[in-house]
């Protein structure tokens, strides 16, 4: 582990994992729009978004997407790790009041660049909303020794 409490390179292994989940609500929509400024009225506006394929109000999908980021960023590999890529495919739409779960497992380990690779999925119950995979450059402990810190 870092002095963060991260994951070093040298710590990760095919297979390892973890999970956060969170409750999609109206003021997660109204905050997202106000810092990203996509105020597009499937997410906004009720009346318009049932007239649409949906129904009904979505949540951005970048709002379901950014749980793969806290997960990345906060527990594995965690503080420290810097994104170098990211690929999203949106499976299905997730709603007000729908719980999305953001779930990464290591698919690959590349020590000598210092580089991980990351399976990514939201899911909203049994359901598929985001998938993708991840590519990081945690932090490493070798090179932390290597410059005395």
């Amino acid at each position: 582990m870092n002095p963060q409490n991260g994951y070093d390179i040298e710590d990760l292994s095919v297979g390892m994992s973890a999970e956060i989940a969170k409750t999609i609500t109206d003021a997660d929509l109204v905050l997202f729009a106000g810092v990203s400024t996509d105020v597009n009225a499937v997410h906004m506006d009720e009346d318009f978004a049932k007239t649409t394929m949906f129904g009904g109000r979505i949540a951005h999908g970048m709002l379901s997407a950014s749980l793969i980021s806290a997960v990345l960023g906060n527990r594995l590999p965690g503080p420290g790790v810097i994104y170098m890529s990211q690929s999203l495919r949106f499976r299905a739409p997730v709603r007000p009041g729908d719980t999305v779960h953001a779930r990464v497992t290591v698919k690959e380990v590349v020590a000598e660049k210092c580089r991980v690779v990351l399976d990514t999925v939201c899911t909203v119950g049994d359901k598929v909303v985001i998938d993708g995979e991840a590519t990081l450059m945690p932090t490493s402990r070798q090179k932390r020794e290597a410059a005395g810190k």
